[in-house]
Parts: structure tokens; C-alpha cells; sequence
């Protein structure tokens, strides 16, 4: 592609904290956009977001302004969806917000006795007597699937705990293992990549997560590119045990490099 690049085809470009944080767009993401639609270079938009239905999420992108279309986003829940339909017809229990539930309309739901408690974003609705609920579920045999297992992520006030947290005391207290599906999931690049018909080697991923973006990607065979907004902070970089392939500071460098 470029001397920048060398080897990479395709990028697979994280959103929240690359292209905007809440309702502000980062510098230059809309010309990234437009760069890379007139390079004609392939990309996926991946997002770990799970508050909103697909439908919901990509009128966002397009209310910031961001041309990307909605076959290009690659999402957990979307992820979430083919997992389910792997088994064999499951009751699940969601935990998610009211529209992104619209995305598992398909499958039975139980409140009581589920085979699959699915575990999204949920804002401040956790509690100890939601938690002492789902444990009593996974400890009857139910199992636990998890859209993403973020350990934070970037809120209006500033980073802020992620499912993550949740998810892993749930972990603990019942003994059971998470199926992890969004980043930093092997899965869900393996997803991203059979969309763009390429080798993991061959693609890089840009993202502001050091541990779910880079270094999942990493361990997927990609390339890892850091950037320095969003949920980046230099101390928390400095200290994680992941080295990225390129820092930029922010997406517009990568526009400049193409």
C-alpha cells in the first residue's frame, strides 16, 4: 500500500475514541474516511458498542457526519447473533439496553431459567441484587456469554469501568468461563477478516485500546496501531505489557500517511 504500511491491503478501523468520543468528532475523521473511500482501500468499522441496534448505531455515524455504510461495520452484537445461532435454539436472558435487544428478536427469552445469559453494556442498572440474579442463573447451568469484556472505556466524564469488571466477578464467584465475542475475541477479527477476504497478515487495525484493539489484533496475526485519543493514556500505555506496531496521534495521521 504505502512505504507507511508495507504488506497491508486493509485496515479494520475501531470507532468510538478514533473517529469521535460520545457526540464530538476527532479531527480528521471524516477526511480518513473520505481518503481511504478514494484510495479505494478495503476497511471494516468494528465496535465493541453494544447500547444500540445496528440500525440505531449507524444513523449515529451518519448524524456525526461519517460516510461509512452499515455493511462495513462489523459489530459485537451482529457477532453475538452468529454465535447463537450456532446452538441449538437457546432461551437467553439479555442484559442490554431496550433497542439493542431488537438484534436477538429471533431467540426465546427467559428471565428465570435461560440455557445463555447474554451480557452487553447496561449503564449504572448494575447492582448487587442483579448481580446475586445472574450468579444464581450461571450456578443452575446457564451459560455466559459476553459482548465484550472491556476493562474501561471513554465517557463524556472521562474513563470510566467497562463490563469488564462485571463480567469477570461473575467469572469468579461462579466458576464458569466467559465466551468472550467482541474484541479482543479471536472470533470476531477472524469475522472481520472473512469480510474483507484477506490474511491477518495483511491488515492492520487502528484503535484507541491498547489491550482489547492492539494487542487482540496482535495476537490475531494483525498489525496494531495505536492511536492517542480516546480512551489512550500515556501512563496506562507505558504500562501495559503490549507493544504496538505504530502510535499515531490521532486518525488523521493515518490519511496523511496514505
Amino acid at each position: 500500500m504505502t512505504d507507511a504500511f508495507p504488506g497491508i491491503d486493509a485496515f479494520l478501523l475501531d470507532l468510538n475514541g478514533v473517529f469521535y468520543v460520545g457526540n464530538r468528532l476527532i479531527d480528521g475523521a471524516i477526511d480518513t474516511i473520505k481518503t481511504l473511500k478514494s484510495r479505494e482501500i478495503p476497511c471494516r468499522y468494528i465496535t465493541n458498542t453494544t447500547t444500540q441496534s445496528i440500525d440505531t448505531f449507524h444513523q449515529k455515524l451518519l448524524n456525526l457526519g461519517l460516510p461509512i455504510e452499515k455493511k462495513d461495520i462489523v459489530s459485537a452484537p451482529y457477532a453475538a447473533v452468529l454465535h447463537l445461532r450456532q446452538m441449538e435454539n437457546p432461551k437467553c436472558h439479555l442484559l442490554l439496553s431496550e433497542d439493542a435487544k431488537r438484534e436477538f428478536s429471533e431467540f426465546q427469552q427467559s428471565d428465570t431459567e435461560p440455557d445463555v445469559i447474554v451480557i452487553g453494556d447496561i449503564g449504572d442498572r448494575w447492582d448487587y441484587n442483579l448481580m446475586n440474579d445472574i450468579f444464581g442463573m450461571l450456578v443452575r447451568g446457564a451459560e455466559l456469554v459476553a459482548l465484550h469484556k472491556g476493562r474501561y472505556c471513554e465517557g463524556e466524564q472521562g474513563l470510566q469501568l467497562d463490563i469488564g469488571a462485571f463480567v469477570t466477578g461473575l467469572e469468579y464467584a461462579s466458576g464458569k468461563t466467559a465466551t468472550v465475542i467482541g474484541k479482543p475475541s479471536p472470533s470476531f477479527f477472524k469475522l472481520a477478516l472473512s469480510d474483507l477476504n484477506l490474511s491477518p497478515y495483511n491488515v492492520a487495525l487502528v484503535g484507541d485500546d491498547i489491550y482489547s484493539d492492539v494487542g487482540g489484533a496482535q495476537k490475531a496475526g494483525l498489525m496494531g496501531v495505536l492511536v492517542k485519543t480516546g480512551k489512550y493514556r500515556p501512563e496506562l500505555a507505558e504500562e501495559a505489557p503490549v507493544r504496538p506496531d505504530r502510535i499515531l496521534d490521532s486518525i488523521a495521521d493515518l490519511a496523511n500517511l496514505l
